[in-house]
């Protein structure tokens, strides 16, 4: 059940990385140059929030029965 759980939230990230490129290419290039400008403490920030909030959704989703 667990690599079941593992291997469908690999596959869904890959879906949406991947429609991100072919939608909007122009927008990932402009996003990792603003990533670059980025100061590192800000990135690792949003980094974190990041996390946290995928860690929450998460547990919704277990909470409501997925």
């Amino acid at each position: 059940m667990i690599a079941a759980d593992i291997l469908l939230a690999f596959g869904l990230v890959l879906i949406l990385e991947g429609l991100v490129y072919v939608l909007a290419p122009s927008l990932v290039e402009h996003l990792l140059a603003a990533l670059r400008d980025m100061p590192h403490e800000t990135r690792r920030k949003l980094g974190a929030v990041s996390a946290v909030l995928g860690l929450v959704l998460v547990y919704c989703a277990k909470v409501l029965g997925a």
